[in-house]
């Protein structure tokens, strides 16, 4: 289907310079970095801007680096960047498992880990790991430069915290534990290219603790607070684990559509969370399955 609505485009090549064309045209301006979600809401009639601010030519949001005890991702910053970077090999290597299932080789040489977030759709893939490693949205606008927990950062399916005016710099994603294993379950139902029927990510930490977080199957991307607080200090037996996987249910909300049914997506995050937790325990010990194994 071809764009049939008439808009105006620039491409800024500084952050001021994006902010003061979006507060020339307020709601009616769109950002685009990768456009892979803005280019098929405008085909859908579901977005009709009348200006697209390209945010491509600046350089402040290509930013890709670890900064004391945080990584920053700039807006800029592609799926498939942070799959080729030795940083992110090194420092958080689970988010290679995240990219590794984000759509297709060719849109994550668009797609941009900033840009998941702000499409804010229920099943994004980058909602899950942010919210489970406490990340932090570095946002700028007509009142100067804010940072917004992740975990204020979705409001509903397609609604951010992000404010007329205001543009997305990117994201700062605090550094667990040099010792830490994580791991990113996605239920598709094929294997390729696919949005998520379900997913969970789990982290575990030294001491004990863990962190779990599940897409697609509620409004928002949800962190498994009951879950991490049962967990807290336990080992991870198999009564431990089975008894995480019924609380992890408890914990989300889904429903049924074209994809799944509610009860489908719920069996399967039980299963998913077990497993996960499984992975995620065995790879802070030094061991488990290589990062991007499938457990599914």
């Amino acid at each position: 289907m071809a764009i049939t609505h008439q808009f105006d485009y620039v491409k800024p090549g500084t952050a001021d310079e994006v902010l003061a064309a979006l507060s020339a045209h307020g709601k009616a301006a769109s950002i685009l970095a990768g456009g892979t979600d803005l280019v098929g809401w405008i085909k859908d009639d579901l977005v009709a801007p009348v200006l697209v601010v390209d945010i491509k030519g600046v350089a402040e949001l290509d930013r890709l680096e670890v900064d004391g005890d945080h990584l920053t991702v700039g807006a800029r910053v592609t799926f498939n960047r942070l799959l080729e970077s030795a940083l992110v090999r090194q420092h958080l290597p689970v988010l290679l498992e995240v990219g590794r299932v984000v759509a297709s080789c060719g849109l994550r040489n668009r797609a941009t880990l900033a840009g998941n977030i702000c499409s804010a759709v229920p099943c994004c893939d980058g909602g899950p790991v942010l919210l489970a490693c406490d990340a932090t949205v570095l946002v700028a606008g007509p009142a100067g430069r804010r940072r917004v927990p992740i975990g204020e950062w979705f409001l509903g399916p397609r609604r951010t915290a992000l404010q007329p005016g205001e543009l997305v710099l990117g994201l700062e994603i605090p550094l667990p534990a040099a010792a830490h294993g994580g791991c990113y379950v996605k239920l598709g139902r094929y294997r390729g290219e696919d949005l998520a029927q379900a997913s969970v990510f789990a982290l575990a930490l030294p001491g004990l603790e863990y962190r779990l977080a599940f897409g697609a199957v509620a409004p928002t991307p949800v962190r498994g607070k009951k879950v991490e607080a049962y967990l807290r200090g336990r080992d991870l037996d198999d009564e431990t684990i089975g008894q995480a996987g019924r609380m992890a249910v408890e914990e989300i909300a889904p429903i049924t559509d074209i994809r799944a049914s509610r009860e489908y997506r719920a069996h399967m995050v039980r299963v998913m969370t077990e497993r996960a937790l499984r992975a995620a325990a065995a790879r802070l010990a030094g061991s488990g399955p290589p990062y991007g194994h499938p457990l599914l």
